[in-house]
């Protein structure tokens, strides 16, 4: 029988400066884009081991995040959202994620704009 993995690992408020917009201002200024995410991961093996070669290196993920997003310049944090979620399941290996994507100050009455996704199986 398999084991379910409920693990995730956490990655939140990490904050990428790209160009993003669909107005011609939004292409000529680079903005805040606020990322959050969940990631199902099996930490028996590295809570066991305490090796970092056996965890998902966050620092890595972050890193990736903010390279793919700045690389991207997108219109949409729709496409943006999409793009990250199949960079980290290919690269990764990460089954499950959910992602946050925030543009602050997109909507001046609102704090935040943003969309939420879920891709993969959560097993």
């Amino acid at each position: 029988m398999a084991e379910h993995t409920l693990d995730t690992v956490l990655i939140e408020g990490l904050a990428v400066e790209t160009v993003v917009g669909v107005y011609d201002w939004e292409r000529e200024v680079s903005q805040r884009l606020l990322v959050d995410l969940e990631m199902a991961w099996n930490i028996r093996i590295p809570g066991a081991s305490d090796d970092v070669a056996d965890a998902l290196d966050y620092a890595a993920v972050s890193e990736r995040v903010s390279q793919c997003l700045q690389a991207m310049k997108p219109q949409l944090i729709e496409r943006a959202a999409e793009e990250v979620a199949a960079m980290l399941q290919s690269e990764f290996g990460v089954r499950w994620l959910r992602l946050a994507l925030h543009k602050p100050g997109a909507v001046p009455a609102a704090r935040s704009v943003g969309v939420r996704i879920e891709r993969g199986v959560r097993a």
